[in-house]
C-alpha cells in the first residue's frame, strides 16, 4: 500500500506514526512545507512568555524520528496539485525548485489551518505578525523584546494568552475584538466578566466591539491602529482573529463546508473513497447538535489522525464526535467549557435552558475555599445535557471533562444530580457542584397558589 500524507502537525503525525505501526510494509511519504513537524501551537503563548524555556518540548516528534520509522520525509516540499482521478500529486522542492510527481493508493490530507488575515489597509507592515507556527513564535519573541506597546487583535484563546504573556513581560497591551467581550466563543458573559476585570486591573486596555480598519505607519512599521471607534499607538501588532482550513488543493474535488473545511464520515473518509482527512482542515461531528462543524482543536486533530490510521484499509473504528472541550489558565483563573453555551446556542438557533451554581470548591471549615461558578446548559424538552462551563481560582477544570462524557453519552440533567462522585474535604463538597446543578435543574415546580 502506497500512502501519501500532506501536512504533518498534530493530525498528520498521529496518522503517520500509527500507520507505520499498523502497516509496517506500507510505503508512506510525507510532504511538509516547513522544516519541522508536530509543533504544539497551543503552547505558543507559553513559549513566547518564557514559561516554556526549551522549545524542543513543544515538538512531540521530529523528521529524523519519523525517518527512523521508515517514513519518507519530504520536508520543505509544497504540494501544488492533486489529480484525484489518476491518484497523482505534484510537488515542488522549496529549496532546490525541483518539481516532482508522485502517485498514491491512499491519500491523507492533514494540511491544518492558517490564520485569517482580513483585508485591512496596512496589514502588510513588517511588524504586523501572525501567531501559529514555530517560526512565527520565534519572530514574536524577537520583535517583542525591544518594544513597549503591543496590540493584539482577536480575543480568543491564543489572543488572551498572548496578552497575559506580554503583560507579564512588562509591556503595555491593547486587546481589540469585534465582539462585545473576550472569549465569547467559549464562555458566557458571567464567566468572561471577571476575567475582563482581571485584565483591566493589570492595566490592559480592552477595546471590545471594535473593528480594525487601518494600520497607519512609517518606514515599513505600523505605528497606529485605527478602529471604527478610536485609535491606538503601537509598536507591534499580533493578529489572532481566527483560523481557516488549508484546503485549496481539494476545493471542488471533495465535499466541504462553506468555509472550506473538508467533510469526513465517521471513519475519516472524504467523499473520495481514496482520500482521508483529519485535523484542522476538517469539519467534525459536533455531538450537541449532531451537525458537522469546524472546531480546530489539537485534541480533535490527534484523535482524527489516529482514526485515519485505524480505518485506512477498511472501516473498523468510528469517530464518536466531539463536544469542543477546551480550557484556559489566565492570571490565576482557571476556566473550561464543553458543548453549547447560551451564546453559541443562540448563534446556532438552538433553544436551551441552563442552571448556574455558585459555591466554594471545598467546605468553609477548610483553611481555604475558592469560589466556583458552574453552569450547565440542557435541552428544555428532553433535558439532555448540551454544555457546561466552569470558572474558579481553584483548578476544578477536570469537571468539564466529566461533563463532556455526560454530553457524549446523552445523559439528562436530572441524572447528573445523582451521579456517584466521591467526597473528601481537601477536594470538594459533600454535594459536588455537578450534582448541585443537576438537582437544581430537576427541582419540582410547585403549583401556583389559587
Amino acid at each position: 500500500m502506497k500512502i501519501a500524507v500532506i501536512g504533518s502537525t498534530h493530525a498528520g503525525t498521529a496518522a503517520v506514526t500509527n500507520m507505520k505501526n499498523l502497516y509496517p510494509d506500507a510505503q508512506i511519504t510525507v510532504y511538509e512545507r516547513n522544516d519541522t513537524v508536530s509543533f504544539l501551537s497551543c503552547g505558543l503563548a507559553l513559549y513566547v512568555g518564557g514559561v516554556v524555556e526549551d522549545p524542543s518540548g513543544l515538538f512531540y516528534t521530529s523528521p529524523e524520528e519519523l525517518t527512523e520509522l521508515g517514513v519518507t520525509m519530504r520536508m520543505k516540499h509544497d504540494v501544488t496539485d492533486i489529480d484525484t482521478d489518476n491518484r497523482r500529486i505534484e510537488a515542488r522542492n522549496l529549496v532546490t525548485g525541483e518539481e516532482i510527481t508522485d502517485t498514491y493508493d491512499k491519500l491523507v490530507i492533514t494540511t491544518g489551518s492558517w490564520p485569517i488575515t482580513p483585508p485591512i489597509e496596512g496589514i502588510d507592515y513588517d511588524n504586523v505578525l501572525l501567531a501559529k507556527n514555530y517560526d512565527q513564535a520565534n519572530t514574536i519573541i524577537e520583535e517583542t523584546a525591544p518594544v513597549n506597546h503591543v496590540t493584539v487583535v482577536g480575543a480568543g484563546y491564543i489572543g488572551v494568552e498572548l496578552v497575559e504573556a506580554f503583560a507579564q513581560a512588562g509591556k503595555e497591551v491593547t486587546l481589540i475584538d469585534g465582539a462585545d467581550r473576550i472569549l465569547n466563543k467559549y464562555l458566557d458573559a458571567e464567566f468572561t466578566a471577571p476575567v475582563e476585570e482581571e485584565l483591566k486591573a493589570r492595566g490592559i486596555t480592552l477595546a471590545m466591539n471594535q473593528t480594525v480598519q487601518q494600520f497607519e505607519g512609517e518606514n515599513g512599521k505600523a505605528r497606529r491602529v485605527h478602529t471604527d471607534k478610536e485609535s491606538f499607538d503601537t509598536d507591534l501588532v499580533i493578529m489572532c482573529v481566527g483560523f481557516r482550513p488549508n484546503t485549496g488543493l481539494l476545493r471542488g474535488k471533495v465535499d466541504m463546508l462553506e468555509n472550506g473545511a473538508i467533510k469526513v464520515d465517521d471513519y475519516m473518509q472524504t467523499s473520495d473513497a481514496n482520500i482521508f482527512a483529519a485535523g484542522d482542515c476538517c469539519a467534525v461531528r459536533y455531538n450537541p447538535t449532531g451537525e458537522h462543524m469546524y472546531i480546530p482543536l489539537a485534541t480533535n486533530a490527534v484523535r482524527m489522525g489516529t482514526l485515519v490510521a485505524r480505518n485506512i484499509e477498511e472501516p473498523v473504528l468510528r469517530n464518536i464526535g466531539t463536544q469542543g472541550t477546551s480550557g484556559l489558565h489566565l492570571f490565576g483563573l482557571n476556566m473550561a467549557s464543553t458543548g453549547l453555551t447560551e451564546t453559541s446556542a443562540s448563534l446556532l438557533d438552538v433553544h436551551v435552558k441552563s442552571v448556574t451554581i455558585e459555591d466554594t470548591h471545598r467546605p468553609a471549615f477548610m483553611p481555604t475555599a475558592e469560589n466556583v461558578t458552574f453552569k450547565v446548559t440542557f435541552d428544555p424538552e428532553t433535558h439532555r445535557i448540551l454544555g457546561a462551563q466552569v470558572l474558579s481560582a481553584a483548578d476544578v477544570t477536570q469537571s468539564i471533562n466529566t461533563m463532556s462524557v455526560c454530553i457524549q453519552n446523552g445523559m439528562t440533567v436530572e441524572e447528573l444530580g445523582f451521579v456517584d462522585f466521591f467526597f473528601q474535604p481537601h477536594f470538594n463538597q459533600p454535594w459536588n457542584f455537578l450534582n448541585q446543578a443537576g438537582l437544581k435543574a430537576a427541582e419540582p415546580k410547585r403549583p401556583a397558589m389559587s
